[in-house]
């Protein structure tokens, strides 16, 4: 290798060794502006106007048009004649209970053998055989020529055991509603203990129907439900392996 490929090879190296502790500087910069004094909480914005944020758009029935009645006290789509405190309409709110009782308990064992073995020779063909010793020598045998064997044998045992617990009371905001009348909500919410920041984020699409009359819905009724929960601080920290051990458990074949 010239030098000047030796220089380029250590230039790209160096290069790439920045290029990882400036991404892992970020976060520690992050890190140190809060060191003294607990995670700052994000302020209170509107959910659509976040970079990430995109209208949902499902498959919907055809509209079909109202029919209209002379002399009727029922407005079509009203649910009572008194007017409705469920959420209805873009920026109402609805309360989501989060309920989840998780849990798995699987086993599997398997276990594999196998053994081959294959022969072959050549007796008499076409007098092949008296050529086959000046090719090879004395000591090859036309009657065995080829004589094979192979054996292997494997063993595999795994064990899932998960539970997972968590109940939670959310309020969401209906930041959409869809052309058949369902609900797309989205909910926030930040909690911070001392040092320890706990975030919650729910969304999902909410049937005006499954909500219930004190205004709330079961997390199970949410159609394309997304739960976060999770926090950041000082515990959070503790818990976590550090990045260069997180990037070896990635890159490291064994």
């Amino acid at each position: 290798m010239t030098p000047g490929a030796t220089m380029n090879t250590i230039l790209r190296g160096m290069l790439a060794a920045g290029c990882v502790s400036l991404l892992a500087g970020c976060g520690a910069l992050a890190k140190l502006s809060e060191l003294g004094r607990p995670p700052a909480m994000a302020p209170i914005t509107d959910p659509t106007k976040a970079p990430t944020w995109r209208p949902v758009t499902l498959p919907m029935p055809a509209p079909e048009p109202a029919p209209t009645e002379a002399n009727s006290l029922w407005r079509h789509g009203s649910r009572a004649f008194l007017k409705d405190q469920r959420a209805s309409q873009v920026g109402d709110t609805l309360t989501v209970l989060v309920n989840i009782a998780d849990g798995a308990d699987v086993e599997n064992n398997s276990t594999r053998a196998t053994a081959g073995s294959e022969q072959m020779g050549i007796t008499n063909f076409f007098g092949v055989e008296n050529v086959i010793p000046r090719i090879f020598g004395n000591h090859a045998n036309p009657a065995s020529l080829v004589n094979t064997n192979s054996a292997s044998n494997w063993n595999g045992a795994g064990v899932i055991k998960r539970t997972d617990t968590v109940t939670l009371r959310l309020a969401a905001i209906v930041t959409q509603v869809l052309p058949n009348g369902d609900l797309v909500v989205t909910g926030r919410q930040q909690m911070r203990v001392n040092s320890e920041l706990r975030d919650l984020s729910v969304d999902g699409i909410a049937r005006p129907s499954d909500i219930a009359s004190d205004n709330t819905i079961s997390h199970d009724r949410l159609a394309e439900a997304r739960i976060v929960y999770g926090g950041r601080g000082q515990s959070s920290d503790i818990q976590t392996p550090r990045w260069g051990q997180q990037l070896l458990d990635i890159v490291l074949p064994f």
